[in-house]
């Protein structure tokens, strides 16, 4: 299938989605503070997004085997839906939280249903490409989509960002459902098998897969765990070295764009010299960046550190859902991608929590060191344990 044909039933949906969400992530502690939660109920609150991802992930992956993509897909706009008029009604923190929650599960669902989707329907040598241009698309979704909130903030407060959540996801999802594409044979493949041999059991699915989660796997979630650090340290060191508001956000811009520059490079680089091209600098320049931001005491310097990250971020794009993609069996692809996001996942909410600790331990430059050089060992992992999936 070529990349073009993926445009309305992968893509427009996604950026459609992506905005949405963009809107509102922001807005989520603000939400929390007008119910009456404190500063530490508020991060709590948002915390609960990411642990309703996590916590749906598994699930998701079963729905979508079960009922397929198009059907998993319309429930995951009905939860988001909902949460999103449950935010507008909400009037304490417990009830922003819940939504919130369940706001995690959906976007669980979406994420889980377009990565099936393009693994079923892509082949192994334009798999690179696709899912990294699937994953600059949700970057480009994430940085309108602030701007859209602010926007609908401005008519008609906090509440109307929800509601413009929940238009964009239903938006979404008609454009999803009214694309004309091919009945897939790989899922027909799948389907067929479950009706010769049952279906598949997620303990099977670890016993026979568990040596990819735990290599593949966790240098998947240690670059989730560098990307989900890097948000939180690079902010919080600006204003540690005397840097504004404005300049903070004007080198987190920059290091975005060049992010969001380099999406497809990093898809042609994936499928022309293999996974492993990819990965590796992703790891390396995230952990540098990381080790160096301590060493940083001026602007311009600051600057500099932001923008390897960025590079290591946008470089990486789409590898973790390529390496999964590439590792997930025709029969039970589904399932083992729900597996897998939640092995993936944990990087990504374990990254903050061991900064937070760190920090409180020791030192916020002392933390950023630390999840550098755990992030280093990705390589050795990567180099020695993950094998070239390009060449399956």
């Amino acid at each position: 299938m070529p990349l073009k044909a993926l445009l309305v039933p992968v893509y427009l949906p996604s950026l459609l989605f992506a905005i949405g969400q963009g809107a509102v992530i922001p807005i989520i502690p603000l939400l929390a503070r007008e119910v009456g939660a404190s500063v530490a109920a508020a991060s709590l609150v948002v915390a609960l997004r990411g642990i309703g991802t996590m916590a749906f992930d598994v699930p998701s992956g079963s729905l979508v085997g079960r009922y397929g993509e198009r059907r998993t897909v319309a429930l995951g706009t009905a939860l988001l839906v909902i949460a999103a008029i449950g935010c507008i009604l909400a009037d304490d923190p417990g009830a922003v939280a819940a939504f919130v929650f369940v706001m995690g599960c959906g976007w669980s669902i979406w994420m889980l249903a377009r990565l099936s989707y393009v693994s079923n329907t892509v082949p192994v040598l334009s798999r690179g490409r696709a899912l990294s241009t699937l994953g600059g698309v949700n970057r480009m979704g994430n940085f309108i989509g602030p701007f859209a909130g602010a926007a609908a903030i401005a008519l008609g407060g906090l509440e109307a960002a929800f509601a413009l959540q929940a238009c964009m996801a239903v938006f979404a999802c008609i454009v999803l459902l009214s694309a004309s594409v091919p009945e897939d044979q790989a899922e027909t493949s799948d389907r067929a098998s479950r009706a010769l041999h049952g279906p598949v059991r997620l303990r099977s699915i670890v016993a026979e897969h568990g040596r990819d989660f735990g290599t593949a796997g966790l240098a998947g979630s240690l670059i989730s765990m560098l990307r989900a650090s890097r948000q939180v340290v690079l902010p919080l060191w600006g204003a540690a070295i005397g840097m504004g508001p404005s300049q903070i956000a004007v080198a987190f811009g920059l290091s975005a764009a060049l992010d969001m520059l380099l999406f497809y490079p990093s898809g042609v680089i994936s499928d022309r010299w293999g996974r492993r091209a990819v990965a590796i600098p992703c790891l390396g320049l995230l952990s540098l960046g990381m080790i160096a931001l301590p060493a940083t005491s001026s602007q311009p310097a600051y600057v500099l550190v932001a923008l390897v990250l960025g590079a290591g971020n946008g470089i990486g794009t789409g590898i973790v859902m390529t390496l999964g993609a590439d590792l997930s069996p025709v029969r039970g692809r589904a399932e083992f991608l729900g597996v897998w996001r939640l092995v993936t996942d944990v990087g990504q909410a374990g990254g903050p929590l061991l900064i937070a600790g760190a920090t409180a331990a020791l030192s916020l430059g002392f933390a950023s060191v630390a999840v550098g050089a755990l992030g280093l060992t990705g390589i050795g992992l990567v180099a020695r344990f993950v094998p070239e999936t390009l060449k399956r």
